[in-house]
């Protein structure tokens, strides 16, 4: 390993020591068990606190600023890991070994060399296009072309409506936590080894699951490129899925500091609960509607400025201050109209975000590269101890995921319009994951709605009707 990877591995393994550190006060977690349902839970609006599923998948604690994967805690996955790895452990269930490893590398490399796909997109007008709104696009065009989903032969056949929305009882009613629908269509005869055109293939999952990883950094980088009037490239064989990520984007090859921080970056956007891209991925999935329609739902709802999009807006920010002696003034501001400033707390985290914990003083290290990148850091560095002096640490308000992550990409040599497709381009691995372990139990999610309006009203004919 060379000096400058070394320290990139120093840098997390240092910043793992002062997580630990800062909330070792806070209680260690409950061992995970089974749930029994029905489970009694607390729930806010927007489904705050709903506990929906079962999952082996990822895991956040907020107040012991814990990301897992797996089982791995997120520190050690960035120090000692690479995406391709980490996305093998998550939609996989385990860590491959170096010949497994090999050859799902091998399938991403492959399927990255998405020339028709691209040429499809390409009759679109995708230079008026957003990069996410491409991505949307992409996603249905490589559904068409790696399986038959779309033909008349793939519609799904009476039995498969088994566990149909259950609207058709009254939904006011406690659950009773059935393995079916009160209401079901079936068939006269079926073998129990019977297996439905619309029932999840957990093989075919797996095998989607590398398209979309590799599919959606090739549309991205595709359409960045169509975007600046240059024409796509592909993967070169001999670079990693980080470094051909930056070589498709930007057509030079990356040094080994920024292939290795693209990497982590990747690993530390992989999943992070169950989020709304996630939900949304896992809504559409529960349907049993294929894979390709539940990510576009996850990168549709990733596109919403309240999910994605936050990185811009921080980098927006440090170019408006432009330089450190501006930041306390806007601050005490920004605090005084109670304004919000991007890049600061989070919905589930009470410590400091572990990903912001990597990504600072990592982009701190390939910024140094970067001379015109150095002020844009500095005020950044100024915005954080200005803004958390404010807050107080009473308030357990820190910097999150989004507060450095736009400048690493920056550092990259990537327009803010990629900020967010890069989100999606990491995200796919877990959306994938949860789908392919919720489709293990599968039942279609139905919430309650609270209904607060009225009933017995009278209905008047349109010609006596009077506007209040």
């Amino acid at each position: 390993m060379n000096t400058d990877l070394k320290t990139i591995q120093d840098i997390i393994l240092k910043a793992a020591a002062a997580a630990k550190e800062e909330t070792a006060s806070e209680p260690e977690p409950e061992r995970p068990k089974k749930a029994k349902w029905p489970i009694s839970c607390t729930v806010g609006p927007g489904l705050e606190g709903a506990i929906a599923c079962e999952s082996k998948v990822g895991y956040v604690n907020g107040a012991k600023g814990w990301l897992v994967y797996r089982g791995y805690d997120i520190f050690q996955l960035a120090a000692h890991s690479t995406y391709e790895e980490v996305a093998y452990l998550l939609i996989y269930g385990k860590m491959p070994r170096a010949d497994e490893l090999n050859i799902f590398k091998e399938k991403l490399f492959n399927y990255t060399r998405m020339n028709s796909v691209v040429r499809h997109l390409m009759t679109f007008p995708v230079e008026r296009m957003s990069i996410m709104g491409a991505l949307r696009l992409g996603v249905n065009l490589m559904r068409t072309e790696y399986s038959d989903l779309d033909m008349k032969t793939a519609l799904p056949t009476s039995f498969d409506a088994i566990s149909a929305d259950e609207d058709t009882i009254d939904m006011e009613t406690q659950p009773h936590v059935s393995k079916h629908a009160t209401y079901e269509f079936k068939t006269k005869s079926r073998k129990s080894n019977q297996k439905s055109g619309r029932e999840f293939d957990r093989t075919g999952g797996l095998e989607t699951s590398a398209h979309l990883i590799a599919g959606l950094s090739c549309v991205a980088a595709a359409v960045s490129r169509i975007h600046k009037d240059m024409l796509p490239l592909e993967p070169k064989p001999a670079l990693s899925h980080a470094a051909n990520l930056i070589y498709m984007i930007t057509g030079r090859i990356p040094t080994p500091i920024e292939e290795r921080v693209m990497d982590i970056s990747l690993i530390l956007h992989a999943d992070h609960g169950m989020n709304a891209s996630t939900f949304a991925t896992m809504v559409v999935a529960s349907t049993l509607a294929d894979m390709y329609f539940s990510i576009g739902a996850g990168i549709s709802a990733l596109s919403g400025p309240l999910h994605g999009g936050a990185n811009e807006e921080v980098i927006r920010t440090l170019r408006k201050l432009a330089s450190p002696q501006t930041v306390a003034p806007w601050v005490d501001k920004q605090l005084s109209q109670k304004g919000k400033i991007s890049g600061f707390g989070h919905r589930v985290y009470k410590a400091y975000d572990p990903r912001a914990r990597i990504l600072g003083p990592l982009a701190a290290l390939i910024i140094r590269q970067k001379p015109e990148l150095q002020e844009l850091y500095a005020t950044a560095q100024e915005l954080e101890k200005v803004a958390m002096s404010r807050f107080g640490s009473e308030k357990k308000i820190f910097p999150n995921v989004d507060f450095y992550s736009g400048l690493v990409y920056a550092s990259l040599g990537f327009d803010d319009e990629l900020f967010t497709p890069m989100f999606a381009a990491s995200r796919v691995a877990g959306w994938s994951a949860r789908v392919i372990e919720y489709m293990e139990h599968n039942r279609i999610f139905r919430p309650r709605g609270l209904y607060i309006g009225e009933f017995n009203k009278t209905y008047v004919p349109i010609e006596k009707r009077r506007h209040s």
